[in-house]
């Protein structure tokens, strides 16, 4: 496995020396988190490797989504200060994620899918697997799952 970085782990890299040059604790420990992950995803499988741009996008999209789902569970546990906690790394690992889709822009993208389907004679809950398929492939990692998963439903059953 060679030590030529992808754009995306060189800025983890050097990020990471540059928060705790400032001691900046919350930035580097999550940035540590993320790498371990990364490294992680390269060493598993039966063959090490280095992962792409899209693949370490993958593995922080991953990983903020613990984070959020994290802070949720906290909310609801009554414990803010560990829900702060989780918010706060997903601020730094949102620092590293590609720009969220706005809701018109997700609601224009599957409406264009929706439409694709009708017109290939699918269309209400029959549709779903074609136009999430179709949707994922657009909006790689731009969108979480849930959010284009409601979007879908709620135009396929309009």
């Amino acid at each position: 496995m060679s030590d030529s970085s992808t754009g995306l782990k060189a800025r983890l890299r050097s990020d990471l020396t540059t928060a705790m040059k400032a001691r900046d604790a919350i930035r580097s420990s999550t940035i540590r988190m993320v790498m371990t992950a990364v490294k992680a995803e390269e060493v598993s499988g039966t063959v090490a490797r280095e992962l792409s741009e899209e693949e370490v996008t993958t593995v922080l999209s991953r990983e903020a989504k613990k984070r959020r789902e994290a802070a949720t569970a906290y909310d609801e546990a009554a414990r803010p200060e560990l829900a702060e906690k989780e918010r706060a790394e997903l601020a730094v690992l949102a620092d590293y994620l590609p720009q969220q889709l706005s809701e018109e822009e997700l609601k224009t993208l599957v409406a264009e899918e929706v439409a694709n389907a009708t017109a290939s004679g699918k269309s209400g809950k029959a549709a779903m697997g074609l136009v999430m398929k179709a949707v994922r492939g657009r909006v790689a990692g731009r969108a979480e799952g849930g959010r284009v998963a409601a979007e879908v439903k709620a135009q396929l059953e309009a």
